[in-house]
This record gives structure tokens, C-alpha cells and sequence, in this order.
């Protein structure tokens, strides 16, 4: 059992999702506003947080990006039909999942599952090494040169699973199957993601020689001998 903050101004949205998420067997808590979420999240942190992007107030993408500077809760973002440049920007602050309104409260509460199952998944942690990039599984951070990177969920399942399949090339669709557990989904989200990762584990964002992109298929790491 998980605790789920569900954070929306619809008082009706909320309603119907906490009776889903609690059928689930989770622990859910409300809140209406973004300044709501933040005090919730400082009094007793959740474990995942349902987040709408438009809340009055500090909006879903403040209330997003306060969290990701103090901590690596998973996000789950709420936006409405064809919002799709808030929906990037919400991706690209954080988030490690959307849905897309109006939507089904049974697929949310199987996407919100989903994404705990994967930032909890990996029976026999391990440490993974490329060159100066060290991923430590059992405490969920990856370091550069012995500085920590500061990741979300998302991304450290990405690197991690990008990291132990060196050379090997994946499509989008792949890696939407792989690292997000879906069968159908924008792929969108994966360059988004491989975009912000760059930043992170490339000396050159803009010239990438770790993680590249193989033309007409996707990406691919490269690893490094020098470690």
C-alpha cells in the first residue's frame, strides 16, 4: 500500500479518483490547490502524487518543480485534451507520467500502480558503472564524476536501463514498453526525457557521445572505456 496525494480543484474529480485509488488498497490524501499540495507534501510526504497542471494559485508546473528541487516523489500529471506544449513542459519539469482528460479513473489508477511498481522495481540491487557514471539500485542515485545527479523517478530508470544494455539500439516504442510500461503512448515523452537526460550525463548536450541517437531507429548507449 502506497500513499497517494490527489491534488485538483474539481472537488468531483477528486471524489472519484480517491474511491479508485482506494479500491487500489492505497492510503490517499486531497488537496485543491497547489498550496494545499506543497504543505501536505511538507507535513507528511506521499509516495506518488496525482497532479492537475491547472490548479488556481501555483500551478501544476510550480507545484512540479518545488517538489523536484527537495525530493524524488513519482508524479503523475492530469491534463486536459490537447494541452500537449503544457503536457511537454510538465514532462520536462518532472513529471513521470500523464493522463490526459477526460480519462478513466480505472486506467489512472493503473498507471499510478504502474509507476510505483517501477520506481520500487529491482529484486537484487546493484551498482553499474560506465566510465565516470555510477548508478548505486539500492539507493536510487546515479553520480558523474562523484557528484550526484539530481534525477527524477523517471529518468533514473531510463539511465538505469539504458546503462545495463549497453550498445544495443531501442526505438521509442521500445523503450515507452521497457521503462514506462506502456503499450500505446506519445512518444514524445521519451525524447522529452532523453533530452533532459543529456543534459545531466553528457560533457556536450548538444553533441552527445553517451547516449546517442541511431537515425530511422532511436537510441543507444555507448560506453565508455576509460572506467
Amino acid at each position: 500500500m502506497a500513499r497517494v496525494l490527489v491534488v485538483d480543484d474539481d472537488h468531483t474529480v477528486r471524489e472519484v479518483v480517491v474511491s479508485y485509488l482506494r479500491a487500489h488498497e492505497h492510503e490517499v490524501v486531497e488537496a485543491g490547490d497547489g498550496e494545499a499540495a506543497l504543505r501536505a507534501m511538507a507535513e507528511a510526504p506521499a509516495d506518488l502524487v496525482v497532479l492537475d497542471l491547472m490548479l488556481p494559485g501555483i500551478d501544476g508546473i510550480e507545484v512540479c518543480r518545488r517538489l523536484r528541487e527537495t525530493r524524488d516523489v513519482p508524479v503523475v500529471m492530469l491534463t486536459a485534451l490537447g494541452e500537449e506544449t503544457d503536457r511537454v513542459v510538465g514532462l520536462e519539469v518532472g513529471a513521470d507520467d500523464y493522463v490526459t482528460k477526460p480519462f478513466s479513473p480505472r486506467e489512472l489508477a493503473l498507471r499510478v500502480d504502474s509507476v510505483l511498481r517501477r520506481s520500487a522495481r529491482g529484486s537484487v540491487p546493484r551498482r553499474l558503472r560506465d566510465g565516470d557514471l555510477v548508478i548505486d539500485e539500492a539507493a536510487r542515485t546515479a553520480s558523474r564524476d562523484g557528484a550526484e545527479l539530481a534525477l527524477t523517478g523517471r529518468e533514473f530508470e531510463l539511465l538505469r536501463y539504458l546503462l545495463a544494455h549497453p550498445g544495443t539500439a531501442y526505438s521509442r516504442e521500445d523503450l515507452l514498453r521497457e521503462v514506462w510500461g506502456w503499450s500505446v503512448g506519445d512518444q514524445s515523452t521519451v525524447t522529452v526525457h532523453v533530452r533532459r537526460l543529456r543534459e545531466k550525463v553528457e560533457a556536450d548536450p548538444t553533441r552527445p557521445e553517451r547516449l546517442v541517437t541511431v537515425w530511422g531507429v532511436g537510441y543507444r548507449w555507448e560506453a565508455r572505456d576509460d572506467g
